[in-house]
């Protein structure tokens, strides 16, 4: 269970390439990322990434109606089928070519692929049992290029299918006697979409400079008519006869481009009604993707300059024109409601979920611009920062999988980032000739350290006050060490013949190593004057240095790629570890040399020692992450953290089928004038960038770190932020149990209220439904009593469960009594141990947090709502009060009047 660790999640990265898909239900987001997909939870606002990969880049993602399968397929055209339900591969497949869009029938019977310029019509799996998940029924032949999009109808009759030759053709599942396969033209550019109207044959057709075409048909869905019985006798004749060849072709179908009259005579028939001009904001805007939602009739429509438009149909009315950056929206998405758009914009890595109505963002998540090179754990383990070399600094939730807060002051790369032991301050260093803290209170840069002469640092430490900052100059050679109190620059050290690679300070002493290019590691004592304390002679180029979490070892890892392991007291090499053969180095595409050779000079460049200190982490220029035990000195687990062979140096031979006599196959730049490759255009021509290049990323690991816990750890490489967990995949876990703790029993022992027994017996069991329901079984009058007969050991246990359980339970109140109990008549307990039960503890502060922040708005909310019935109340009294008085002094001068008329008869008689 030691090095039990596996793939938990992944950060940093939120969306590469392909379609995003909403779930059924419409709260979820499928969201391809590199060789692996997404899952994000828009209600509950987590992420969490499928724990299985693909060979490549996933470029297309096709989801059950039902939601419980998915198909993905990568660049190659290699296909998983994948349980959403199990987080599982059910099925390989590969369909040889590479795939432009793959889409399920809205029954759930068939799905559909588009691959050169050809359509696939495959039955999808049921729920039973199959040899082969994928059979071939039918195969639609018609465009004359690519094809590019798919739509069904909605009720799983037709599809329609887009292409490169700017033609869309409508093909049928079944053979219909009154529906003949031809081209619907009127486009002078590429079909990106094609929309079927809801219950209807009539159709939108979107090309990429920004044509809308409307098509209307003369035939209802129930007008179309199926093939007669002869017809179809031959057909499955030919089928029967195909079951005997090895593999099923299926159905060969053919569509005309130019059908005579008498073909299409009482057939169904298409017309043009209509044609729309999106408006075009320079040469660049070119329509990129779109998507409708066919019970709102909401068409979207994005472009290569980041803007989108929301448009209603068939009117072709605006609503929105917006812009949400300015590279090219390469996938857009609409849930079920039609609320809520997803964009994804494949330049940036960035992720939008937007709700047009109310003008909002439900999601906007980016991920580093380049690649990222440093990454800390805070000291409860509950965040993670990051830096890159695009000068970001990203602050990522651990339990959410989302970044809360991104830092952009530095005007260079970011080469190192730590938290302070507080865990509320982070410092970056950057080549721009900053150390910069930054507050996770205010969220902002609130101090600048910088050198007297401009230098470019290359690593940061802090010690284990967070009083003494310490950075590296690259250039200079010198450490430079500030006090975060003041900002004051304290000292200058200098003493190295090299750039400084890297810097570390003893968690127990205030005493800081530095390792450099000059091959020695420098010990310098921070209480005597900042003098050199010893100097650790090494055979070769020091990278990296790491401190024991105790300080009473040092770990090196130098240019040879060896780990030596010092101690720094006697100035003594207790043990050395040869790593180079356990990096094990893959070739790139155009080395010269094999990768045996080629990994002569590669070594280890980043180090992290476990939390108990019994074992380190290393990696380096490779796909794989050593864990070497330090006191054996043996390879424990090599860690293979990607599989994607859309990075280059991925394999430790060159594939021979790319190899010619001419030389590799990968020196040719292809995809000349597509969208992602290389516009070359007619002389005096300014569309296209000339600089712009296909390349294939070198897979790497630039930083790795345990948690303060130890049950994770996280690395930083080319395919993003990896974690890898002790907590994932485990569904039983039972805590000290019994052969007498059973269900039956636990509740037996609750209905005879010993209630504080019961609790003990459930997480002994560790179920959580089980706990919940004791729990919620305690009268609140007993609450106190039964907390304070409960084992320390189970106090922690509880206050666990409420952490979770505040974040899903109605129960705010009862579940506030327990907290309140445990914490008063265990407090003091609790606090001998406040190393171990921060995380817990910041957990259950923060879900009560949350709750009082939404309780606090209803009640303003409420507040405002009495004061102004309140107000209307007493407006509406006066009104009535002034009515009341107007009709009072009415009837005393009416009165008036009467006794002076009764006066004046009297008188006069």
């Amino acid at each position: 269970m030691k090095f039990a660790y596996r793939f938990s999640g992944l950060l940093g990265t939120v969306y590469r390439r392909g379609n995003l898909s909403f779930t059924r239900d419409g709260s979820g987001l499928v969201s391809p990322v590199g060789n692996r997909i997404s899952l994000f939870d828009l209600k509950n606002n987590k992420c969490e990434t499928l724990p299985l990969a693909t060979r490549h880049n996933i470029v297309c993602v096709g989801l059950s109606p039902d939601g419980s399968l998915a198909i993905l397929v990568d660049e190659e055209g290699a296909a998983l089928l994948v349980s959403l339900v199990g987080k599982s591969v059910i099925h390989h497949f590969h369909f040889h070519k590479p795939v432009h869009s793959v889409s399920f029938s809205p029954d759930g019977k068939k799905f559909v692929i588009t691959k050169d310029n050809v359509a696939l019509m495959y039955h999808a799996p049921g729920k039973k049992r199959e040899f082969n998940a994928f059979v071939l029924d039918k195969t639609y032949y018609g465009p004359y290029d690519e094809t590019t999009c798919i739509d069904w109808t909605d009720d799983s009759k037709c599809f329609a299918v887009g292409s490169k030759d700017m033609s869309t053709w409508v093909f049928g599942a079944e053979r219909w006697a009154n529906l003949i396969y031809y081209s619907l033209g009127g486009h002078k550019d590429v079909i990106v979409a094609c929309f079927f109207e809801e219950n209807s044959l009539d159709l939108y057709t979107v090309s990429q400079d920004g044509a809308l075409c409307v098509w209307q048909c003369d035939t209802e869905l129930d007008g179309l008519k199926p093939m007669p019985p002869k017809e179809a006798r031959k057909k499955n004749k030919i089928k029967e006869d195909e079951e005997f060849l090895e593999e099923s072709k299926g159905e060969e179908i053919h569509g005309k481009a130019h059908p005579n009259e008498q073909e299409i005579r009482e057939k169904v028939k298409y017309s043009r009604i209509a044609k729309y001009f999106f408006n075009k904001e320079g040469d660049f805007n070119n329509l990129t993707s779109a998507a409708y939602h066919k019970k709102t009739h909401l068409l979207v429509t994005g472009f290569a300059s980041g803007v989108f438009h929301l448009h209603e149909l068939p009117d072709f009315n605006l609503i929105h024109s917006l812009s949400i950056s300015d590279q090219r929206i390469a996938s857009i998405s609409i849930n079920c409601t039609g609320d809520w758009i997803a964009f994804g914009c494949s330049g940036l890595g960035q992720l939008l979920v937007w709700e047009w109505q109310s003008e909002s963002y439900v999601l906007k998540q980016q991920g580093h611009f380049n690649s990222m090179v440093s990454l800390a754990y805070s000291p409860d383990g509950q965040y993670i920062v990051t830096g890159g070399e695009d000068g970001k600094v990203k602050v990522w939730n651990t339990s959410s999988s989302f970044c809360f807060v991104t830092f952009t002051d530095h005007t260079s790369g970011v080469t190192a980032v730590t938290f302070t032991s507080s865990g509320y301050v982070i410092l970056s260093a950057s080549l721009d000739g900053t150390v910069r803290a930054f507050d996770l209170h205010r969220y902002r840069n609130f101090r600048t350290f910088t050198s007297p002469r401009p230098s470019q640092f290359s690593c940061l430490a802090v010690d284990s006050s967070g009083e003494i900052v310490s950075a590296g100059s690259q250039d200079s050679f010198e450490i430079y060490i500030w006090s975060m109190q003041s900002g004051r620059l304290l000292d200058v050290l200098a003493g190295h013949e090299g750039p400084i690679s890297s810097l570390s300070f003893n968690p127990v002493k205030c005493v800081l190593a530095s390792a450099s290019w000059d091959k020695t590691v420098k010990l310098w004592d921070m209480l005597d004057s900042w003098r050199t304390k010893e100097t650790l002679m090494l055979n070769s180029d020091v990278l990296v240095v790491a401190f024991r979490p105790d300080g009473k070892e040092l770990a090196v890892a130098s240019l040879n790629g060896q780990i030596t392991f010092w101690d720094h007291e006697n100035a003594v090499q207790v043990g050395s570890i040869e790593g180079r053969h356990d990096l094990q180095m893959g070739r790139k595409e155009l080395d010269k040399i094999t990768a045996k050779q080629s990994a002569k000079g590669k070594s280890f460049t980043t180090l992290c020692y476990s939390a108990d200190g019994q074992s380190i982490l290393a990696g380096g220029l490779s796909k794989f992450v050593c864990i070497y035990n330090v006191k054996e000195q043996i390879l424990m687990k090599k860690f293979e953290i990607s599989c994607n062979l859309s990075l280059d140096a991925m394999e430790e031979y060159l594939d021979r089928r790319k190899m010619t006599e001419f030389g590799s196959m990968a020196l040719i730049d292809e995809g000349a004038g597509d969208e992602d490759g290389v516009a070359i255009p007619l002389p005096g021509v300014k569309r296209g960038d000339m600089s712009y290049r296909r390349f294939k990323p070198e897979i790497r690991v630039t930083c790795l770190r345990f948690s303060p816990t130890g049950r994770s750890w996280a690395a930083t490489t080319t395919e993003g932020l990896l974690i890898y967990s002790l907590d994932s995949g485990l569904i039983f876990d039972p805590f000290e149990l019994d052969i007498d703790v059973t269900p039956s029993n636990i509740r037996k022992t609750l209905h005879q209220k010993e209630y504080a027994m019961a609790i003990i017996m459930a997480i002994k069991l560790n179920e959580k439904k089980l706990i919940q329901e004791v729990i919620e079984a305690v009268p609140s009058d007993e609450v106190e009593v039964v907390c304070s007969s409960l084992p320390d050991l189970y106090v922690e246990k509880v206050l666990e469960f409420l952490a979770s359980a505040f974040e899903i339970s109605c129960h705010l109140e009862f579940y506030l009594i327990w907290a309140h109990k445990l914490l008063m008549l265990h407090g003091q307990k609790l606090k001998t141990r406040s190393q171990k039960l921060l995380p817990v503890i910041q957990f259950l502060q923060k879900s009560i947090q949350r709750h009082f922040e939404d309780v606090s708005k209803l009640c303003e909310w409420n507040i405002y709502n009495i004061k102004y019935a309140l107000a209307i109340s007493q407006q509406r009294g006066m009104k009535r009060l002034a009515e009341t008085s107007v009709d009072e002094e009415e009837s005393e001068s009416d009165s008036d009047y009467l006794m002076q008329e009764v006066h004046k008869d009297s008188l006069s008689s």
